[in-house]
């Protein structure tokens, strides 16, 4: 499992939920109290408030650019990989984490009635258990969802 593995469960889980987080539903890319803004470093410098849908919508074009970036992903065995090949996977990976909190708070009871929440469930402990292993999101990253974070980690 790597990087690429989830950022396609990521897309398919939220490709269910297309049509419940809206901009009218989900006004602010957020998690309770924490809000995030959308800033790419490249076109957009500036991190800007948008919609749940929007930010989901960039984040997964911008985690497919670099995926496709054969700099940092290199497709032919044998490559290297870049030097800070880590860094840029902690960034994808930190704002993945932030669509997994988003659709635990949000839309869980969503998940439920669509009977999507074993799979979910599963995707998000595979991914935590990958992420705190080899130390690539922050527990303050973590902190929106910090008492679910705990559940799933517990042995």
């Amino acid at each position: 499992m790597n990087t690429v593995d989830f950022y396609k469960q990521i897309s398919l889980l939220y490709a269910t939920l297309e049509e419940f987080c809206t901009p009218t539903t989900c006004p602010v890319m957020n998690v309770g109290r924490y809000e995030y803004r959308w800033a790419d470093g490249i076109t957009v410098i500036e991190p800007k408030m948008v919609s749940a849908p929007e930010y989901v919508e960039c984040l997964m074009n911008w985690i497919e650019t670099q995926i496709d970036n054969e700099i940092i992903f290199p497709k032919n065995p044998g490559e290297p990989f870049p030097s800070n090949f880590e860094d840029f996977v902690k960034r994808i990976l930190r704002k993945m984490f932030r669509v997994y909190a988003h659709i635990y708070y949000s839309h869980f009871i969503k998940i439920v009635t669509l009977n999507e929440h074993a799979h979910l469930n599963t995707c998000f402990k595979h991914f935590l258990l990958f992420v705190s292993e080899f130390q690539l999101v922050d527990k303050e990253e973590m902190a929106p969802i910090k008492d679910l974070v705990e559940t799933v980690l517990k042995p």
